[in-house]
């Protein structure tokens, strides 16, 4: 496998116990390779033990996961990183992420994005990312490891939020952004809109969802513990969404965000 990180993942927020290696296992068995976990989910053991059940060999199958907020100092952050290829079990993750910036700087953004770029040079990771960064922390992140440094910022992302000024920012970077919520909880599965577009193309209104995110340049990453809701979503890479189709979709933006904890940075969108 080549370190791109595939267009379309599994997250596996809620996803705990042995229904979720089951649910993780399923969508291994629909087609999904590339896998999305956190030390704060709780899931990074379901992951590997999905891996190991399902047969396919570590290099087919793309692993994330995230530093935790609360573990990013420099005393703790090596450690759990450790402690998290221990729990998923499969060697060095492919990609490991910033979970959330430390608000307020409360843990200096030195340290912790200069413990990341260790954490890769140790051989703990092969691709470094972040999550949940603005502009201003992006362009941090480049005058501090430099630019091309970091794979991809993951952010909460659907039609209901488009986030332009982050979106044009990071095009401008080259930088994919990986794309969280991308059917808004469920929500995007009860737009007339999409349901209209995914009836012309024989799927889903979420897979319409996903379909016009990753033809905008996004990753997706939907979670769901149905093998049915799994292989819709899944039905969304080979659909071909036209120009117009897209710009109607696009006027679904409202700026609406779903996720927006008190440790959230300020926005650009």
């Amino acid at each position: 496998m080549t370190h791109t990180i595939p267009p379309l993942g599994l997250g596996t927020y809620g996803r705990t116990g042995d229904a979720g290696t089951a649910a993780i296992l399923d969508a291994l068995e629909i087609g999904y390779r590339h896998l999305d976990t956190a030390q704060n989910y709780d899931t990074e053991r379901q992951v590997g033990e999905a891996v190991r059940r399902s047969g396919l060999k570590r290099d087919e199958v793309f692993v994330t996961t995230k530093v935790g907020d609360q573990r990013m100092d420099k005393a703790q952050f090596m450690p759990s990183v450790e402690r998290s290829l221990e729990q998923i079990g499969l060697g060095p993750v492919d990609l490991l992420l910033i979970h959330w910036p430390s608000k307020n700087d409360a843990i200096p953004f030195e340290d912790y994005m200069t413990s990341l770029a260790e954490a890769r040079q140790r051989g703990f990771a092969r691709l470094i990312g972040v999550s949940n960064f603005t502009i201003d922390h992006l362009e941090r992140t480049d005058r501090l490891l430099g630019k091309g440094a970091i794979a991809t910022n993951q952010v909460e992302l659907h039609p209901y939020l488009q986030s332009p000024r982050l979106v044009a920012h990071a095009r401008s970077m080259g930088l994919p952004l990986t794309a969280y919520q991308p059917i808004a909880k469920g929500e995007c599965a009860r737009d007339p809109l999409l349901g209209r577009i995914g009836e012309t193309h024989g799927v889903t209104a979420a897979a319409v969802a996903l379909a016009f995110l990753m033809a905008e340049g996004h990753i997706v990453i939907p979670a769901s513990s149905s093998k049915a809701n799994l292989a819709a979503n899944f039905a969304a890479r080979s659909v071909t969404l036209t120009d117009a189709e897209k710009a109607s979709i696009r006027t679904l933006d409202r700026g609406f965000r779903r996720i927006n904890p008190d440790k959230a940075p300020r926005w650009d969108d």
